[in-house]
């Protein structure tokens, strides 16, 4: 199967989690056809000063696949610049956040793994 960019879903988000900003995402997978296996598959984009404002993971974690721009990861409190080809992995019982600091909008994959 296969599915076309023109064909996803597109969802804007703003202040997620209480953070700066909006975020862009389009959907890759919807949840309900990932066999109750991940709750989110996202192409997410942030501009300049926008965040995905820190927040914990209870029951999942999340990976980030950094693709363009250059971004701002929180690691339960260690702060580490992020590239295009980093991977930004969140366990379960563990915390995290994004930032766009370049003047490049942020693209990164965003999966969220079921913990069942």
């Amino acid at each position: 199967m296969i599915t076309r960019k023109a064909d996803r879903e597109v969802v804007h988000k703003e202040h997620v989690f209480g953070g700066a900003g909006d975020l862009t995402n389009v959907i890759i997978t919807p949840a309900d056809e990932m066999y109750g296996k991940n709750r989110l598959f996202q192409h997410c984009y942030l501009n300049k000063g926008c965040e995905v404002a820190y927040h914990e993971h209870h029951g999942d974690g999340e990976v980030y696949y950094v693709l363009a721009g250059v971004g701002e990861f929180n690691d339960n409190g260690t702060v580490t610049t992020v590239y295009p080809g980093d991977a930004c992995w969140t366990p379960d019982g563990q915390g995290h956040s994004m930032k766009c600091i370049s003047d490049e909008t942020l693209e990164f994959i965003a999966l969220v793994v079921n913990n069942h």
